[in-house]
């Protein structure tokens, strides 16, 4: 795949709503655009730990070892479903942000993005291209996101205090709907 086509593609995945990208949004209302930024270089670390090995061998990985997928699709589900509970949870005033570090690089980890991305897209001549320009797609996406979340929470007509507990509920429930699907993904076909 040419090189335009392959960030067309990119991009497209990357923006699509998802665990990560719901957190930095979140992060975002918490934290304000700048504050979120720092939390990127965790989300991509953990892309790069799932795609370049899979790009590598993770074909050949799961033709050989088929009980990993719906596994790894059974944990990110579990994983989710943890975030949705609590993103469902209103923090206490002055309480510490409760999107992490952590949280982001688990999530990311877990991602079905990062599947898709490491499986179909970057495999192929050229690698360290094909992961740099992913990369870069990634901290321009996820920016975007924080900026999101950041543009809900301080919009003039909708203070912070009042828009950020309804902004968590919804992100709540998106991730429990996305855990469910991943859940339902993970299991045998009959």
């Amino acid at each position: 795949m040419p090189l335009t086509e392959l960030a067309f593609a990119l991009l497209v995945l990357l923006l699509t709503p998802g665990p990560t990208n719901t957190l930095l949004a979140v992060a975002g209302t918490e934290r304000g655009w700048r504050g979120a930024l720092p939390l990127i270089p965790f989300e991509v670390l953990a892309y790069l730990l799932v795609v370049v090995p899979l790009a590598l061998a993770g074909q050949a990985l799961l033709t050989a070892l088929p009980v990993l997928k719906p596994v790894i699709g059974g944990m990110a589900a579990l994983w989710v479903m943890g975030l949705a509970v609590k993103m469902w949870r209103l923090p206490e005033a002055g309480a510490a942000p409760q999107v992490t570090a952590g949280r982001v690089f688990v999530t990311t980890l877990l991602n079905p993005k990062a599947l898709i991305v490491g499986l179909v897209l970057l495999p192929g001549a050229g690698l360290a291209l094909r992961a740099g320009l992913f990369a870069a797609l990634v901290v321009s996406v996820a920016a975007v996101w924080a900026a999101l979340g950041a543009c809900i929470a301080g919009r003039s007509d909708c203070p912070a205090r009042q828009t950020a507990p309804l902004f968590r509920r919804i992100a709540a429930l998106w991730l429990g709907a996305l855990s469910l699907g991943l859940m339902l993904g993970s299991l045998p076909h009959l």
